[in-house]
């Protein structure tokens, strides 16, 4: 259930602590651009989708601001992700959010132009990057024995760009920072004026690793948008498609991890499982990383799992598991390291394993279902908040991935499915609206899509789980030895594309 509330930009904070209190989550914060009478880009609303379930429930807060001066009180004190919503929204937007505690920049990086909004439907083109506002105002740590190491932001290897300052005493980390958004990429610019079929193949580019996940989030908002229904048999294969990612993801993961701590024998293993999963996965739709599985309105598939095949890649699965929590140096270097606590994790938001692996029993399959799982679902949740902890949510939930292909498969044949479209005497010529929220294999995946009364995108608001997980990084390395950096990293394995849109 969706309602849509306007309020007046002062009832904002006592409307947000009222939905707070009650157990709901801030799930995205999006600025737009509207005409309603008034000069092209001039009217600005901005849009609050808090969210909760079971029962799955979404209540979103429009606020108009004023044109010639955009500002809204800040809403950091009560949620830090909504803090980091409204820092994204004054470099990409130029809206003040009054009051916020950390009111430097997040996005805007030093050589941007002043004054330039690139979300702003009146940007124009790019202005040559001039009047350079100074250093990023890093936090700087003092004192007898501290120095700093800088780390990126190009890395070797394929990795994208991020900055990571660590301030250090010997080997144990004091305070680690962050930046990121070196490749803003104005994804959700790119969405503007396409029509829904051609918005598509962009969702499924987000963070190339999760193409299942940020196409269904995006299909089910433009399908909540359109009114359209989609087949039974589609939401079953959608479901089949979005384990199979979680898979192949966890499967590498696990891999990397043992990697990271010297045993390399168990990363090859794990890779050498994955490479089958891959194959599997083009078997089922013709793409490695399974593009091209969810369409609006439905879905297709080329095949479907065979019970046999996946029984003996979990058996393959649980192996490595087994040999990398039986040998006493791989369980003695993930135990105890980079520990995020319950209340951290809770109060900075986090989604998806990292939140689970600190005991936040946060699933959307659970609170969003897009199909009825039965019995096969069973969400793991650890407390230790450690890389053990991540590495056996992984492990467990690659399990229950295993046992949910199996039951989806069941009776389901391969084929195409396409959604009925919407009823006769649906509004048309105006601005529709729809909310997808899926769990990727990251964590909850949550897209907002308007649709304009032609038909074609208005504005596409994507906020990926590693917007909210990434600043537990450095929460989690305080008092972590600067040794065990990649470990933990690879621990929370972060996505920058999906961060820097």
């Amino acid at each position: 259930m969706r309602t849509v509330t306007d309020i007046d930009v002062a009832e904002l904070p006592g409307r947000a602590v009222g939905l707070l209190r009650a157990g709901h989550r801030l799930a995205l914060v999006a600025a737009h651009h509207d005409a309603d009478g008034a000069p092209l880009g001039r009217a600005l609303r901005v849009v609050h989708l808090f969210v909760s379930g079971p029962p799955d429930t979404r209540t979103e807060l429009h606020v108009r601001l004023d044109a010639d001066g955009p500002e809204l009180p800040t809403l950091a004190h009560l949620s830090f992700p909504g803090g980091r919503f409204e820092r994204e929204m004054r470099d990409l937007y130029g809206v003040v959010p009054v009051g916020h505690p950390l009111p430097h920049r997040l996005v805007r990086h030093f050589h941007w132009p002043r004054g330039w909004y690139p979300m702003s439907r009146n940007a124009g083109d790019v202005p040559p990057f001039a009047e350079p506002e100074g250093p990023y105002p890093f936090l700087e740590v003092e004192g007898d024995g501290v120095y700093e190491i800088p780390v990126g932001p190009v890395h070797a290897g394929l990795i994208e760009p991020g900055h990571f300052r660590f301030s250090v005493v010997g080997e144990t980390i004091i305070k680690l920072k962050a930046r990121l958004w070196f490749t803003h990429k104005g994804v959700e610019k790119l969405f503007e004026g396409r029509t829904a079929e051609r918005g598509l193949p962009l969702a499924e580019r987000i963070s190339g690793d999760t193409a299942v996940g940020h196409a269904l989030a995006y299909c089910l908002a433009v399908e909540e948008a359109t009114g359209v229904q989609v087949p039974e048999e589609a939401r079953r294969a959608r479901a089949l498609l979005l384990e199979l990612e979680r898979l192949h993801n966890h499967v590498a993961d696990l891999g990397a991890l043992c990697t990271d701590v010297g045993h390399g024998i168990l990363g090859a293993h794990a890779q050498r499982i994955r490479e089958g999963l891959l194959r599997l996965n083009r078997e089922v739709t013709g793409h490695r990383l399974l593009r091209g599985g969810v369409v609006p309105g439905g879905a297709q598939l080329r095949a479907v799992p065979g019970r046999a095949r996946m029984r003996a890649l979990g058996d393959d699965i649980r192996s490595v598991v087994g040999l990398a929590l039986g040998h006493t140096t791989v369980r003695d270097r993930f135990t105890g390291t980079a520990g995020l606590p319950a209340a951290a994790a809770r109060d900075l938001g986090c989604l998806g394993y990292v939140a689970r692996a600190s005991g936040l029993a946060l699933d959307a399959r659970l609170a969003h279902p897009l199909y009825d799982y039965g019995p096969a679902l069973e969400v793991p949740v650890h407390t230790g908040g450690d890389v053990l902890a991540r590495f056996l949510v992984r492990a467990e939930e690659a399990d229950t991935s295993l046992a949910l292909v199996e039951h989806l498969a069941e009776g389901l044949d391969a084929g195409a499915w396409a959604g009925r479209p919407q009823a006769p005497g649906s509004r048309r010529g105006a601005v529709r609206a729809g909310v997808g929220i899926v769990e990727g294999w990251r964590g909850t995946i949550t897209t907002r899509v308007e649709i304009a009364g032609g038909g074609e995108l208005a504005r596409v608001k994507v906020a990926d789980p590693s917007f909210f997980n990434w600043p537990a990084l450095p929460v989690a390395l305080a008092d972590t030895i600067v040794p065990d950096f990649p470990l933990a990293n690879k621990s929370f394995n972060l996505s920058y594309a999906g961060n820097d849109l």
